[in-house]
């Protein structure tokens, strides 16, 4: 038993009572343990720990704040871009604190879980809804975007709270090559991503789960070199398109056909046609560590 600061966060699917409606129990049940284990799959990527799944709500903890931030903008891309689960209605809702919290018997409890569940039940669907102090912990606080929403009572707390939520949609105004919105009916059908790496051969497809890539050993892809984050980018099909994303701190080179390499920082980009991918540094000084994509279909 011991108390120590952590991040709580909790993740609720919404929409699966006119699924389960829908669908019956089975059906629905099956299709809601997809989505959970997918946010069980990124909750592990990003340095987490699933305490539990409380019906179609997950519970888990982060070391810190910047983890449990970028695994909720995650969630939601991960939701959001499932055509299917995007068919059937769900999305998710996402609320999240850094706090003191008491750790015993491999559960969680105190102050932080309560302010973490009295922010789930403040967001929306498709929303991350953290507290105000949470974001300022964060040494790197610029590169997650923010919305003040007021403030908020907490049961235990004397005094309010202040909330903000999470902005985690992408925005392409500035960045011509961003992978940008686009009509389900428009998406290609069939696409698949090769990826050579290291004398490796990766296969994706429109179903495969994402791409995780980074110097932790748990990532699919393993880059084991110091200018590599922990967990550095992600490649995940995305509304008919393969999307990489980085979450890096050196941010992630890429060079596209024959078009100049640009440096991708805290940002999606639209894999096409074919292509070469450095982590961390640009491709000439480490090419040997280089990721070279085709795409097909």
């Amino acid at each position: 038993m011991s108390v120590q600061p952590i991040t709580i966060l909790f993740a609720d699917i919404a929409g699966s009572t006119k699924l389960f409606e829908k669908l019956g129990d089975l059906g629905a049940r099956t299709i809601t343990s997809a989505v959970l284990g997918a946010l069980t799959e990124i909750t592990r990527q990003h340095g987490g720990r699933v305490i539990k799944t409380i019906g179609d709500e997950l519970m888990c903890t982060f070391p810190g704040p910047m983890a449990g931030l970028m695994a909720s903008i995650d969630m939601q891309r991960r939701v959001h871009g499932d055509v299917i689960w995007q068919r059937d209605f769900l999305a998710v809702r996402i609320g999240l604190h850094h706090g003191e919290a008491l750790l015993e018997d491999n559960d969680v409890y105190g102050d932080a879980v309560n302010t973490a569940a009295r922010m789930t039940s403040m967001a929306k669907r498709e929303q991350i809804v953290t507290t105000l102090s949470t974001i300022r912990g964060l040494t790197n606080a610029s590169i997650i975007r923010t919305r003040h929403l007021g403030d908020v009572r907490v049961a235990g707390k004397q005094h309010p709270v202040e909330i903000v939520d999470v902005i985690w949609q992408e925005d392409t105004s500035n960045v011509t090559m961003v992978a940008r919105a686009i009509r389900l009916e428009d998406a290609p059908a069939g696409q698949k991503l090769s990826i050579r790496v290291r004398g490796q051969l990766i296969e994706l497809s429109s179903g495969s789960p994402p791409l995780g890539l980074g110097r932790d050993p748990a990532n699919q892809v393993v880059i084991d070199n110091e200018w590599v984050s922990r967990n550095h980018a992600l490649i995940e099909f995305q509304r008919g398109f393969f999307v990489l994303t980085d979450r890096s701190t050196n941010g992630t080179y890429v060079r596209l056909g024959e078009d100049d390499e640009i440096r991708l920082h805290r940002d999606s980009l639209q894999l096409r046609k074919s292509g070469v991918i450095s982590l961390g540094q640009a491709t000439d000084k480490d090419p040997g560590s280089a990721l070279y994509f085709q795409c097909s279909g």
